[in-house]
């Protein structure tokens, strides 16, 4: 009986043995990748973070959200009451109310003073902890400062990743919206046209047009002049010029009533007609400029922007470069107030945190007005705008590192 139970299960048996010998040599080779491969386990966040850092990492999140939506509740409940007339009198939906206006509202004033948030956020939560010996028990466990500052950089680096997406891709394209509802509803006059515009579109190429209204795309007035070795090749004429807003690609315009004079030496050629496709290197953007337009473009249509008008010569840069410049040194913010505000507040005081909130409130809000006041100056003394932006992080890291040097180990 026993022999005949072993016969039966031989031949599954084998089968069993044949698959393993079959895939033997991918297993030997998945071993061989896993151990070669080993510091993979290093890019694991669990590697690095531990209970005490996750629970850092969650107050400070937490507490930073809560602020930035208790100050921004009594912001929104300001504005609706300065502005409801408005809104009644020219008859604002509620839906482009809440969805074109306060959608944008919100984002854009909670990423302007998300230094101030952090800074709130760290002060509330630390001295809060520091309250409750929570500070001494980390130290007294043999916590260094250094092992102690991780989660709240780790946090500051979240935190200004978001803010510079936000400024840099999402924040600019909301401002388009809550700017037209601000044209339409709000009685905000928005520059819509200009007058004697010239600009170089070209190497050797000066456009000029005499009055352009930026409602219809269309400009009066037009002349395109070429220049070869400071003399004039080419002269384009029309009495009206109309932007292709649907077109595949940029930059086309149409001509009514052109004529073009074309000269070289002694001869010229003159050919004319009533209506001319043509491609001309310039936007409706390039031609009308109005307040805060710098906030309506994204970092890439910044950059691009800034690199087409320093190649035509154009001296109305630097509001652009500031602006550009200025979302990337803000994302630092972050870590500068972080690192002061845990260094005032990470220390149990029997007459409470008073002194040293109001000492950190103080920095944080000379934070903000250096960066508005060195942006301005940069603008109005056409100082390099890099300089400008970048100022305000110089001057607050060195008062964040003696902050950090004279905080109790």
């Amino acid at each position: 009986m026993e022999y005949s139970n072993i016969k039966r299960w031989r031949k599954p048996l084998k089968a069993v043995r044949t698959i393993k010998n079959a895939f033997a040599p991918i297993v030997k080779a998945m071993r061989w990748v896993a151990g070669y491969l080993g510091w993979i386990k290093y890019l694991n966040p669990k590697h690095y973070l531990k209970i005490l850092d996750w629970y850092i990492i969650k107050k400070f999140i937490g507490t930073y959200f809560y602020a930035i939506a208790l100050i921004i509740s009594i912001s929104i409940v300001f504005d609706v009451n300065e502005n409801l007339a408005k809104f009644t009198q020219y008859h604002a939906p509620l839906k482009a109310i809440v969805f074109d206006y306060y959608m944008n509202f919100v984002p854009y004033f909670a990423n302007l003073f998300s230094p101030l948030f952090v800074f709130i956020a760290v002060i509330f939560f630390t001295s809060k902890l520091a309250g409750n010996s929570e500070i001494i028990s980390m130290l007294a466990a043999g916590v260094s400062k250094r092992r102690l500052m991780r989660p709240y950089m780790i946090s500051a680096a979240l935190i200004s990743a978001l803010t510079f997406y936000l400024g840099s891709y999402v924040i600019p394209k909301g401002t388009v919206v809550r700017q037209n509802f601000e044209t339409l509803y709000k009685n905000k006059k928005k520059n819509t046209a200009a007058e004697n515009v010239q600009l170089q579109v070209g190497k050797g190429v000066i456009a000029y047009i005499q009055f352009y209204d930026n409602n219809r795309k269309r400009g009066y007035g037009f002349c395109l002049d070429k220049f070869e070795n400071k003399k004039v090749v080419s002269h384009m004429t029309a009495t009206e010029i109309q932007y292709d807003t649907i077109a595949e690609s940029k930059y086309h315009w149409k001509a009514t009533n052109w004529r073009i004079r074309d000269m070289r030496g002694m001869r010229e050629k003159i050919t004319n007609g009533a209506t001319l496709d043509t491609l001309v290197m310039m936007e409706p953007t390039d031609l009308v400029f109005s307040k805060g337009q710098q906030e309506t473009f994204t970092s890439p249509q910044l950059r691009d922007y800034i690199s087409k008008q320093i190649d035509r010569g154009s001296g109305n840069v630097v509001q652009y470069e500031v602006e550009y410049h200025k979302r990337i040194a803000s994302s630092f913010a972050s870590f500068i107030l972080t690192t002061i505000g845990l260094s005032l507040s990470s220390r149990k005081r029997k007459g409470g945190m008073g002194l040293y909130l109001g000492i950190g409130l103080a920095l944080s809000f000379g934070y903000i007005m250096l960066q508005t006041v060195s942006a301005t100056f940069a603008i109005q003394a056409n100082t390099p705008a890099m300089l400008a932006a970048w100022i305000p992080n110089i001057i607050f890291a060195v008062v964040a590192w003696f902050c950090y040097r004279k905080a109790p180990n």
